[in-house]
């Protein structure tokens, strides 16, 4: 309808029922009869209430509906009723009169920022570090891999000159009972001649005791103990040389054998891990 009316506005007075009489072809049965009224009186001086008059008087503000080019019909005004909401209770008390600076409290506003920020981050620093704290502890070993982890070896059982084999952390160990000849012969090799550089005092712990990991460090096999060109031990898959303090001599081996750490309790027990 409004877009009806907007668009019939220029032909609008075209549109407007006629107040005339059009004679039409047929006769009437009966003669019409005129009955007088009351004489209506009428203000010339006053304006008639139409479209034509109102024209230039209506206000132009907010959105209207026009039924004719210069003339408005309806006009729809914004509500001006509406209660704006009091934030006073919102907002602190130095900053309530608007006559006064705000600079004047500043340094105390600030503090208070200052101090809730600082409080806020020392909290959330303590909940990342616990929380980092719990994450790392869920990813480290339980009790009963950490027991598998050790290994407590009686240095007895070892004869002087001869090499025990024991399993740790699924690997094969060595525990090798030096003779005082052996300890001589590994404490004089010029490291000039290594191709792993390590001095046998940097090996050991006690001399008389070298304890490695039996895996080769070419690709993984496990040496034979007591055996290849320098005593020690000698890998026959591809034919590492190591002497008596677990050092590469002869061979692919790029690096010595490992040396896990391990401490002596006492002097008859050694514990790996």
């Amino acid at each position: 309808m409004m877009s009806l009316a907007a668009r019939s506005g220029a032909f609008s007075p075209y549109m407007q029922a006629t107040a005339f009489t059009v004679a039409g072809p047929l006769k009437a049965l009966v003669p019409g009869v005129v009955v007088k009224g009351e004489k209506i009186l009428m203000n010339p001086k006053k304006k008639f209430l139409c479209r034509e008059s109102l024209t230039g008087q209506s206000p132009k503000t907010g959105p209207a509906v026009t039924v004719s080019i210069n003339g408005c019909a309806g006009v729809r005004f914004a509500h001006t009723d509406v209660r704006v909401p009091d934030f006073s209770d919102y907002r602190r008390p130095d900053v309530l009169d608007p006559n006064k600076s705000s600079q004047e409290s500043s340094e105390s506003r600030r503090t208070f920022s200052y101090l809730v920020t600082g409080a806020t981050t020392v909290v959330g620093v303590y909940a990342a570090k616990t929380v980092v704290t719990q994450f790392v502890s869920s990813m480290s070993a339980s009790a009963d891999v950490l027991a598998l982890s050790k290994i407590e070896i009686k240095l007895s059982d070892i004869p002087e000159g001869k090499n025990m084999t024991f399993k740790w952390r699924g690997k094969p160990l060595f525990v090798r009972h030096r003779t005082e000849k052996e300890i001589a012969t590994e404490a004089a090799v010029n490291l000039a001649e290594l191709r792993d550089p390590q001095h046998d005092k940097d090996r050991v712990a006690n001399p008389s005791w070298v304890i490695v990991l039996g895996v080769c460090t070419h690709l993984g096999c496990v040496p034979i103990a007591n055996a290849g060109d320098f005593g020690g031990y000698y890998c026959p898959c591809h034919g590492s040389h190591y002497d008596a303090s677990g050092r590469i001599r002869k061979g692919p081996a790029p690096l010595n054998l490992e040396v896990p750490y391990y401490e002596f309790p006492d002097d008859d027990t050694v514990v790996v891990g």
